[in-house]
């Protein structure tokens, strides 16, 4: 049976975890990272901080676990980049945060070629991608070295190759999302078209072998990390989506074979390429969820994100909240956009101030929600949700509310690196189906709607236009 080391790289940390063939965790680690937040928009990260949370969690799980690894598997930012010298491995530059806005002069210059990008790529210009800000790198940092995601970076200090997966690629603004390629054209738009760039790799290849942590197992089945969430919730039909509520709040749905472009404001991507064969979709992202609790506590509203359910009033007394304390992501792509607060009186208490935040968090989830309905001609009939803040019962009963769906929780902890996990099973076993390589589970909490549709829809209005006003 294969024993997996999963890595988990995310914007605050890193998670490693081993388990065996039959899904049983073995070993745990946690690394935090902590990123930058700089004036002008600025979100870095430490590239030696960031990879020694890899390598220290990846060998604290290994040793925990006390058993052989058979393959080490990566899932990564996917939109987050940096600049590094190839021969030496060292970097060049801080690594360039998804959440960085410092590109929006570069995509503002390309205005004009906005059609293009979203035929050709599936996605909208905006600085979130990973395009944008290699091309920032370029002009405000160093022409030295190669700029790559961080994903390739990690691979090539942990095997020596100069790899990425498509999934990644696919969020590049610069790879054709019907061919899997670079695209020549686009890259010279940004500015990158004498880039060195990383051979684009399928999901489920064998990419190298490394010594960072135990032995010599293999490294495959790489991925962006929301894909692999969505791989791990068992979306694997089109119509099927998940929610994560990390930082942001990420919501993907599987949109089968077909390279979907969308039509409501959100982004196409690859989920996942196994078998020769690749699965794509939709995505839209809240850019503060897990963020939007941290900003609350330290205001003072509460102690710990725990304390949410304690805090939160039963009613709002009228308080509206549009928390885009980041701007607004899909379908509005407003990153300007401010936070605002409406309806407050002298009454108002700071209970009816943090339920009013975890609606208008829970208001975005379902704008997404009815994009992708928009775009698959269909609503969603169920929503799949992992991370930290599912332990928020008045969140998730406002997200099941407003959408007017049953909200499914996912059993563990550990979406992200069970997905990666997976597809390393299928690297190591070419003969392992996608349903076979994950680990079945049953969800363990469902929130059905307590409001009527009648209620949901006033609400949503009522929050459409405050977000519009922003």
């Amino acid at each position: 049976m294969t024993t997996v080391l999963a890595l988990d790289q995310g914007t605050s940390g890193t998670k490693a975890i081993v388990i065996n063939g039959e899904g049983a965790l073995l070993g745990l680690s946690e690394h935090a990272v902590r990123p930058r937040y700089l004036s002008g928009g600025g979100v870095e990260q430490d590239p030696h901080e960031l990879l020694a949370s890899v390598v220290e969690a990846g060998r604290a799980a290994v040793s925990r676990a006390g058993v052989p690894i058979d393959v080490v598997t990566l899932a990564n930012q996917g939109e987050t980049v940096l600049a590094w010298d190839q021969v030496t491995g060292e970097p060049l530059s801080s690594m360039i945060v998804w959440q960085d806005r410092r590109a929006e002069g570069v995509c503002a210059e390309l205005a004009e070629h906005r059609d293009t990008f979203s035929e050709r790529t599936g996605l909208v210009l905006d600085p979130y991608f990973s395009a944008p800000k290699m091309a920032w790198l370029r002009r405000n940092v160093t022409r030295e070295g190669v700029v790559t995601t961080s994903d390739s970076w990690l691979i090539h200090q942990l095997t020596g190759e100069f790899v990425t997966d498509v999934s990644t690629a696919s969020r590049s603004l610069v790879t054709g999302l019907d061919t899997g390629d670079w695209d020549g054209e686009l890259l010279e738009l940004f500015g990158l078209g004498e880039e060195r760039l990383p051979a684009i790799v399928p999901s489920d290849a064998v990419v190298g072998r490394t010594t960072a942590f135990a032995g010599t197992p293999v490294v495959g089945g790489l991925v962006v990390d929301q894909q692999a969430a969505l791989l791990a919730e068992d979306c694997l039909r089109p119509g099927e989506a998940k929610c994560t509520f990390g930082t942001g709040a990420f919501l993907l749905a599987n949109t089968g074979s077909t390279a979907t472009r969308s039509h409501h404001g959100l982004a196409a991507s690859v989920a996942w390429q196994t078998h020769g064969q690749t699965t794509y979709c939709l995505d839209g992202q809240v850019y503060t969820a897990a963020s939007a609790v941290r900003w609350m506590q330290q205001l003072g509203y509460i102690t710990t994100a725990a304390d949410m359910d304690k805090v939160a009033a039963k009613d709002t007394g009228g308080v509206l909240a549009v928390p885009a304390l980041a701007g607004l992501g899909a379908p509005w792509w407003r990153p300007e956009a401010k936070a605002t607060v409406t309806g407050m009186t002298l009454s108002t208490t700071v209970g009816q101030l943090v339920l009013a935040i975890l609606q208008g968090i829970a208001a975005q989830v379902a704008e997404l929600s009815s994009a992708v309905a928009g775009d698959l001609q269909g609503p969603l009939t169920r929503l799949r949700v992992d991370g930290g803040l599912t332990q928020c019962k008045t969140l998730m009963q406002s997200v099941a509310d407003l959408m007017q769906v049953e909200l499914d929780v996912y059993p563990s902890a550990h979406a992200t690196p069970l997905g990666a996990a997976a597809l390393a099973r299928m690297a190591v076993d070419p003969g392992l189906s996608l349903a076979e390589a994950i680990v079945a589970w049953r969800p363990n909490l469902v929130y059905t709607p307590r409001w009527s549709a009648e209620q949901a829809t006033d609400f949503r209005a009522r929050w459409a236009m405050a977000a519009q006003s922003t």
